[in-house]
């Protein structure tokens, strides 16, 4: 069975609709990230503060923001080598947390295809049309480089296959 068809526990309630909920995920990870870079917190606080707040944040989101906070040096440094003249912090947050979303599943063995797509969707819908092309392009650099990553786990995020 393909793993992107299966049904995600805990991604927002919607078993058996995997596309989805693996969205949801995506984009509650991104809200998290977000916003702990912009007001320099801990993203692991930050989803303590959403909890205790009584918010629901699913297991997929949380291993994404783990895993991104876990690598972060490294994935700065991929996403600055692949952005020729742009520094990450010189990126707007909201473009730089997304790429670094989208590398960390290449990283996990999330398909390029998969990724990428779920990366320019989400710049296109919270960003800019250029931030977009600009995430596309980064990302395609990053994904022809696979080797230079080295996934968590084999083909796992947060010890779930993909």
């Amino acid at each position: 069975m393909d793993p992107r068809s299966e049904p995600v526990p805990n991604a927002g309630g919607q078993r058996g609709k995997g596309h989805r909920a693996r969205r949801s995920a995506r984009r509650q990870a991104l809200d998290i990230l977000f916003e702990a870079d912009l007001i320099g917190r801990s993203p692991r606080a930050v989803i303590e503060e959403w909890r205790t707040a009584g918010r629901s944040v699913s297991e997929y989101a949380a291993d994404l923001v783990t895993g991104v906070e876990d690598r972060l040096d490294e994935l700065d440094a991929l996403l600055g080598k692949a952005s020729e003249g742009w520094t990450v912090h010189r990126m707007p947050v909201v473009d730089r947390t997304i790429l670094r979303v989208a590398c960390y599943e290449l990283a996990s063995g999330v398909p390029p295809a998969v990724a990428i797509s779920e990366a320019v969707q989400a710049a296109k819908e919270l960003s800019t049309e250029d931030s977009g092309r600009f995430v596309n392009g980064v990302l395609g650099k990053i994904a022809r480089d696979l080797p230079a990553l080295e996934p968590p786990g084999p083909g796992r995020i947060g010890g779930r296959p993909n």
